[in-house]
């Protein structure tokens, strides 16, 4: 009996012992050991869950031993723990390219593993370590298939973006969504965006008429539920330099070299005894800054509870130029709020606002007469200021033109402002109606205000252009705004073991509203920037000039998007979307936009079985068409904006004529996009792989100033022609990225990306009655250098071929003669091809001659952890391309850059640099001795971080402590001579928005991207 009940009460015990409960506080950590909040940690087949809060902390009640809890993270791979003790430590492995990723594809999202389209993410992780200061920047070299260029090395100067080459005339930017609304990139604070995501093919026709040129989707940081309030503070101080200066002839070089110029032309030397000039004065040095200023500041405050997440930020950045100190600087402050609210279990809102405030001060860049095209023309031998402190004139002499003026007088006299407000945003909600049915609806919205001012002073630089006879101030106000409201279903569902079904269905109003109101007052009071406002202006009113617009844009879509896979295995997906714009005139105010993609996951197979190679393959392809509208508004219209003067009672009066001609006709550009590729993924998903093959045709391009009659008018001022559908242009191309990522031990890991995009770009067709489109400026007086012409690329260069110097007479005898060209040739001059071979060099031998669009892009990134260190560095690369070098005044008197020392003095001499002479020569003609090779290599960003042990941190209450020290653009790699082979800028189109690539990649002097030296510091509460 004794032992019968022995035995009860041990079993009783022992059963206690299992059953007992108790509570469970963990830690989860990073790979590098510091706390990671906002992890998701959920008891396996249980309700129980919880997120860890600011320090990585969390805790579950009422567990037993044996209990697996399943933890969670974006970025990181799932864990299982099975409990065994009331304290546990879980460090998270990284898995940033996991294939369980969330990818926005536009009004919805997708497992990365599912995605049947060419779509490329970048994360928050990317953008912290390039610390750029657009947006834009964070996409170069990072991603296959899309190059940035820079319009100009200025603060606050715009970046052109172009997805997969350069396909149309018009606007080329492909357009830009901010979670879930249209906006715009370049006024983003870059630490606000949690993921940008690029959809480079059909994948993008759910945004039908805008997504022509890919679509660049944002989405911005949020607070996550239950964990306490984070607070990041990020800053950085440092000073800019110019990149490269250009080797110029000093005064004793200039001297020497203008001698012999004017004896070449039978002219007495300008310098007989050119003793004691020395260096002279180096222009570069007296504009360019050293040490110039940069700081930014941004600051974030994020958490949420059960049911309320919350995200509130602000930054603060002021850039001042590299060139005109205080006369060129870019300020930028930003601030923003994101909540968010479970109201219910079915509903759900959300808003997120952001107000942007920027000033910006510019100076005359890029052109002809700009201060760096001066700086690089004006001879060593003139000094910046006379005796009296005076700036020097520089002399009016045919030698010296008259638009080449003292650069540092141009600054001094150069008075503008510019500010501009914005805010943006938008309120939506998602409500589930049903299971597997969720209706989304979205307002978004964006409202804008500048406000510029320039001022014109009376003044006189020698009887130059740039002469003032009476000051002016300009004053202007725009007001721009536009709305859009999103109303869609989706509807999930998974029809037994192995079919899922997924679609949607929605709506899109938009509307673009604004107005312009501009005016110009002469004979500013004290001819002072002080005074300069048009309400102090007390002259005649028929002196003063005014000019206003307004305009109102509306779309209407539908779209609908059908996605089905069998198993994960066989995925297909259609899409459909129907825009109507007021763009475009009765009868083509309406187009229709479908696409098409599938894939299939190879190592899903049966027959694949387990490789230990290959973890992951798949198959891809899509289809569809895409639109454009990006043309000026009431196109379709004759429209009274032009500009006519009458002559009433023996007095000019101002009136209105017709602008552009109208075109009822004209209609959408549409753009056919096929593409075809595979995802990889190699030994444990360490290397991943994405390869594509694409083809991107663009019909119907909108083409301006289709050439017609003068009788019609389009001659007079404000008139133009028409916009005419007229052209076809293809791109076709191959990317290539490769990532390998690896964890060596708990102290050092390592991350190196490569990738690599080839393009072909020509034109297919040009129906605008002369077969070409001709572009950009070269010189002075000499007819357009770039062109879009059938089978050549868009904006290619046309001009002349060269075929070395001509070393003796007897080489000028033999050669058909080039009299046609401005003069017979001599010994020393370029010798041109005769490439139609009828024995004259004349303007039928004009060809092609090079053109700006690379063959190749690519990038290389790298970036190594190794115990409290951090190290990266970042890429870019450009082959193929070419640039003209136009930022040397083609006058006898000017200065030049040090190349010219390698010239032609006789026989042997050279065969690439022609003679220096005041006499007439044809080698001022545009040809390829002014195109070069402007390929390169950049080392965009090289960054050392140091992050604090988090055990001494944490005792005052600080997360994370980093300091780092980094280098944007810290060296260029390339042959060409100008300032920088990556710019490119080409003339404005008449919506006065875009640049037409016919005529881009011209250097008239770009000012130089600034190569900035930065220490930061990163720190999170």
């Amino acid at each position: 009996m004794k032992t019968k009940l022995l035995l009860i009460v041990l079993v009783l015990f022992t059963s206690f012992a299992f059953s007992q409960s108790f509570d469970v506080n963990g830690t989860v950590l990073d790979g590098s050991g510091l706390s990671l909040p906002g992890v998701n940690v959920k008891v396996k087949s249980s309700s129980q869950s919880t997120t860890t809060d600011f320090d990585g902390s969390f805790k579950l009640t009422g567990l037993s031993k044996g209990t697996t809890i399943v933890l969670s993270y974006i970025g990181y791979r799932t864990q299982e723990v099975v409990v065994s003790t009331n304290k546990i430590t879980v460090k998270m492995i990284d898995d940033a390219k996991s294939l369980d990723e969330v990818v926005v594809i536009g009004y919805g999202s997708q497992k990365k593993r599912e995605v049947t389209g060419a779509v490329a993410v970048i994360d928050s992780k990317t953008i912290e370590a390039l610390k750029p200061i657009r947006v834009e920047q964070a996409l170069q070299g990072t991603i296959s298939g899309v190059n940035v260029t820079s319009q100009s090395g200025s603060p606050g100067a715009g970046l052109d973006i172009r997805i997969r080459g350069i396909a149309t005339n018009g606007e080329n930017k492909p357009s830009a969504i901010i979670d879930g609304y249209v906006g715009d990139l370049s006024l983003l604070n870059p630490n606000d965006i949690e993921t940008i995501t690029v959809l480079k093919d059909a994948q993008a026709a759910i945004y039908g008429t805008i997504g022509a040129n890919g679509v660049i989707l944002i989405t911005t940081k949020m607070g996550k539920k239950n964990s306490k309030p984070k607070i990041a503070y990020n800053t950085y101080t440092g000073f800019q330099e110019t990149s490269r200066k250009l080797p110029t002839l000093n005064a004793t070089e200039y001297a020497l070299l203008l001698n012999e110029s004017y004896a070449n032309g039978g002219k007495p030397l300008p310098y007989p005894n050119v003793t004691g000039l020395g260096k002279g004065t180096n222009w570069q040095d007296e504009v360019f800054g050293k040490g110039v200023p940069i700081i930014n500041h941004d600051i974030s405050i994020s958490g949420g509870s059960e049911k309320v997440t919350y995200a509130v930020s602000g930054s603060h950045l002021d850039q001042e130029g590299i060139v005109g100190g205080d006369k060129s600087g870019f300020l930028r402050n930003t601030a923003r709020v994101a909540l968010g609210a479970d109201v219910s279990d079915k509903l759900k809102i959300k808003t997120n606002v952001i107000y942007t405030y920027f000033t910006r001060k510019t100076l005359n860049e890029n052109g002809l007469g700009s201060v760096l095209f001066n700086a690089l023309n004006v001879p060593a031998t003139i000094k910046p200021y006379q005796s009296n402190g005076d700036f020097t004139v520089v002399p009016n002499s045919t030698g010296l033109g008259n638009e080449i003026i003292n650069p540092l007088a141009q600054i001094e006299n150069t008075y503008n402002d510019y500010n501009y407000k914005k805010i943006n945003g938008n309120f939506g909600f998602d409500y589930k109606m049903f299971r597997g049915f969720v209706l989304s609806s979205s307002i978004g919205f964006n409202t804008s205000n500048s406000e510029r001012r320039e001022f014109a002073k009376q003044i006189s630089y020698g009887g130059k252009v740039f002469d003032v006879v009476q000051s002016s101030v300009t004053q202007s106000t725009v007001n721009d705004n536009d709305y859009s409201f999103d109303l869609f279903g989706t509807y999930s569902n998974k029809i037994g073991e192995d079919h899922n079904i997924t679609g949607t269905i929605g709506t899109t109003i938009y509307k673009q509203y604004g107005n312009g109101l501009f005016a110009t007052g002469y004979d500013v009071p004290y001819n002072s920037w002080d005074f300069a406002d048009l309400n102090l202006i007390t002259t005649i009113s028929k002196v003063k000039n005014n000019d206003s617009y307004t305009y109102d844009q509306r779309r209407l879509s539908y779209f609908a998007r059908a996605q089905y896979d069998y198993k994960g295995k066989y995925l297909f997906s259609a899409m459909i979307r129907r825009d109507a714009s007021s763009k475009f005139g009765p009868g083509n105010k309406v187009g229709y936009f479908p696409s098409f993609t599938a894939g299939w996951v190879v190592s899903d197979e049966g027959f694949f079985k387990e490789s230990k190679a290959i973890n992951f393959l798949k198959f891809r392809a899509s289809y569809g068409t895409l639109g454009n509208d990006q043309i000026p508004n009431y196109g379709y219209l004759g429209i009274l904006n032009g500009e006519a003067t009458y002559v009433f009672n023996g007095e000019l009066t101002s009136g209105r004529a017709q602008g552009q001609l109208p075109n009822p006709n004209v209609k959408w550009e549409e753009a056919r996009k096929f593409d075809v590729g595979t995802d990889i993924r190699l030994l444990d998903d360490k290397i991943s792989i994405v390869a594509d093959y694409f083809i991107d045709t663009r019909k119907d391009l909108l083409i301006p100033n289709i050439p017609v009659s003068g009788i019609n008018g389009t001659g007079a001022p404000g008139a133009s022609a028409p916009t005419v559908n007229a052209g076809t242009v293809r791109n076709s191309g191959f990317e290539f990225a490769i990532d390998y990522k690896e964890k060596f031990s708990d102290s050092f890991s390592m991350n190196v990306g490569y990738n690599v995009t080839f393009i072909k770009n020509e034109v297919l067709e040009v129906n605008n009655g002369t077969g070409f489109i001709e572009g950009g400026a070269f010189g002075v007086g000499q007819q357009p250098p770039s062109r879009m012409e059938e089978g050549k690329p868009i904006g290619y260069f046309y001009g002349y071929k060269t075929d070395g110097i001509f070393q003796n007479k007897a080489e000028v005898d033999a050669h058909p003669s080039q009299l046609a060209l401005g003069a017979d040739a001599s010994p020393g001059d370029i010798r041109f091809v005769d490439v139609n071979g009828d024995g004259i060099i004349d303007i039928k031998d004009k060809t092609n001659i090079g053109d700006q669009i690379p063959e190749a892009t690519m990038g290389f990134n790298l970036q190594m952890n190794y115990k409290s260190l951090d190290f990266g560095i970042y890429t870019f690369a450009s082959i193929g391309n070419d640039m003209v070098r136009n930022y040397e005044r083609n006058l006898t008197d000017v200065n030049h850059s040090n190349y010219i020392l390698g010239r032609w003095t006789g026989e042997g001499t050279s065969n690439s640099i022609p003679r220096v002479t005041t006499g007439a020569t044809s080698n001022n003609n545009f040809s390829d001795y002014y195109v070069e090779d402007a390929s390169y290599l950049r080392i965009q960003n090289i960054q050392l971080g140091y992050t604090l042990n988090p055990m001494i941190t944490q005792k005052a209450g600080i997360t994370k402590l980093r300091l780092y020290g980094a280098v944007n653009n810290l060296y260029t790699f390339t042959k060409y001579r100008g300032f920088d082979p990556g710019a490119s800028f080409g003339p404005t189109n008449r919506d006065q928005v875009s640049q037409s690539p016919i005529g881009a990649g011209i250097d008239y002097g770009f000012y130089p991207i600034p190569r900035t030296y930065l220490l930061g510091l990163n720190l999170n509460f």
